[in-house]
């Protein structure tokens, strides 16, 4: 007896789409919990209602080219079990001692992440993504480097990661800016700088 059913095939795309991560938003985990948010019956794996309960979450703008996300998918024939690693890389330019505090601190925090691509979802709106939604994400790797020569970077280099039993979600498209949809509510700010 089978434990599910596929539901479609899939045929390539004919479209050609752009890589990368535009905006990284941190959510702290215990704003708010399980309850608080949910898939939408219709798309398993789209979120489309979260409930912020007022409170804030903090945007950070990448350079091109420099931020990227990853779902592994890591599965046991033996034992019966799969799960999904999401994984969230970015880089921060220059040394300050204002993004020294602010990774001592999301060193310190359960975050959720939401991604948002540089990737079009056919609406001219960027697809977003929801990680580590179940079970949080932690800043478990990351450098600070200045760099040797006069071209090199000089800036963070930081990794989240997360374990999770279900793959990243994708969020509801919004109206006209992220998180406007009317499924997501008491949302304080978005904390740009």
């Amino acid at each position: 007896m089978a434990c599910t059913a596929l539901t479609k095939g899939r045929s390539v795309d004919c479209q050609r789409i752009a890589g990368g991560v535009k905006y990284v938003y941190f959510s702290v985990y215990s704003d708010f919990v399980d309850t608080d948010w949910a898939y939408d019956s219709t798309h398993p794996l789209e979120i489309d209602t979260i409930d912020f309960n007022s409170k804030k979450i903090y945007r950070y703008t990448m350079p091109l080219g420099v931020a990227s996300i990853t779902d592994t998918i890591t599965g046991s024939t033996e034992n019966g079990t799969i799960f999904y690693t999401p994984t969230v890389n970015i880089m921060l330019n220059r040394l300050t001692k204002e993004d020294q505090n602010q990774i001592k601190l999301l060193g310190q925090t359960k975050v959720r992440c939401f991604v948002q691509l540089n990737q079009d979802n056919g609406n001219d709106h960027d697809v977003i993504l929801a990680m580590g939604m179940h079970n949080g994400m932690d800043l478990n790797t990351g450098s600070m480097d200045s760099g040797a020569s006069f071209g090199d970077r000089n800036g963070y280099s930081l990794t989240f990661t997360g374990l999770e039993p279900l793959p990243m979600a994708f969020l509801e498209d919004y109206t006209t800016s992220p998180f406007d949809n009317s499924g997501f509510t008491n949302l304080s700010e978005i904390v740009k700088e």
